[in-house]
């Protein structure tokens, strides 16, 4: 087994229509298989969480150490309207979120 010694990004939250959508760090801690690639959006005003999302899914290889296999989210965009949040992931795989229906599309596969 290997060790996970890597840095998780920092990706920065990005805000539209007064929501500001931002990686969940440590997803497994709220109940989600992985700890990468989810994402939530937060009322700015309120400062409540709105909703939060499953984006893609890892794929573990039991005989190996999870954190080495996390895929984390490196960069948010949101249009200017607030309907679309693209998320790209440490691959350089990309989807996008429409965020009134919070459905997921693949725009880059690995």
């Amino acid at each position: 087994m290997e060790q996970a010694d890597r840095d998780i990004p920092r990706t920065k939250p990005v805000t539209a229509g007064g929501v500001r959508y931002e990686v969940v760090r440590n997803a497994r801690m709220r109940g989600y298989e992985q700890s990468g690639g989810v994402v939530a959006a937060v009322d700015v005003k309120r400062k409540a969480e709105l909703w939060a999302l499953k984006v893609y899914t890892v794929q573990f290889d039991a005989d190996e150490e999870t954190d080495v296999q996390e895929v984390y989210i490196t960069s948010l965009a949101v249009d200017p309207e607030g309907r679309r949040l693209t998320v790209t992931n440490e691959r350089g795989e990309s989807f996008h979120v429409d965020t009134a229906t919070r459905k997921v599309s693949v725009v880059k596969a690995k």
